[in-house]
């Protein structure tokens, strides 16, 4: 990928390098920031933790809540095409339109 940077980021306290446009250089040191304290959160006071299972947990969880945003978006995006039906229906009936 041409025009990409490299970017450092710290998870776990480890180095990661990784490749990024220089657009989206902002969101990928945010979103690693949040995995880092989710799996800070995940291991909590147990520092033997197996860092593959803490990473794991905690993707399974923003999974999750990345999952249930999706429902309720998909719930609200049904609930405006039907207040879009509602009104059309009510502008043909107002016009005389069939």
């Amino acid at each position: 990928m041409s025009g990409n940077e490299t970017v450092s980021v710290h998870i776990l306290d480890r180095e990661y390098t990784v490749g990024v446009a220089p657009e989206e250089r902002s969101s990928l040191t945010a979103a690693a920031k949040l995995l880092d304290s989710r799996m800070r959160e995940v291991r909590g006071s147990n520092r033997m933790a197996a860092v593959d299972r803490v990473a794991v947990l905690a993707a399974l969880n923003l999974a999750h809540e990345l999952q249930q945003l999706r429902d309720e978006q998909h719930a609200r995006n049904r609930e405006v095409e039907r207040t879009l039906q509602d009104l059309h229906r009510k502008l043909d009936g107002a016009l005389g339109t069939p």
